[in-house]
């Protein structure tokens, strides 16, 4: 059984950075996406970034290209997400996720296309 567990969160002045981190335990091939995505109140999930473990493609929405980094250790174990100039509306629960996908693409960015998850890390940006 795999499971997904974040940490790195934290409350950070906009502008700041943190590093997300997420353990997967259980067997995982490389056939598999594993994702960030984020939660505000009273929001929908979105997707904030991927990467096939396979070949370490990665892919990211608009809103955080060019600020935020998704990457993986050489164990394929760890995932991180490093946040760069942070801002207030990148404030909410951030969650891991891994989507099981022997085809790489097209990349899956839909909560219903990830079949495990974390509990989440709570991220906030103070203005």
């Amino acid at each position: 059984q795999v499971q997904l567990v974040e940490s790195g969160g934290g409350s950070v002045q906009a502008g700041g950075s943190l590093r997300l981190s997420c353990v997967v335990s259980g067997y995982m091939s490389s056939n598999y996406y594993r994702a960030w995505f984020r939660q505000a109140p009273g929001k929908e999930r979105e997707w904030v970034a991927a990467i096939y473990v396979r070949g370490g493609s990665t892919y990211y929405t608009d809103s955080v290209k060019g600020r935020f980094s998704i990457s993986q250790d050489d164990s394929k174990i760890t995932l991180y997400l490093q946040m760069n100039n942070l801002k207030p509306e990148d404030t909410g629960m951030y969650y891991c996720a891994a989507a099981y996908r022997p085809v790489a693409l097209p990349a899956p960015i839909l909560p219903g296309e990830y079949g495990y998850w974390g509990q989440g890390t709570q991220v906030t940006v103070a203005s």
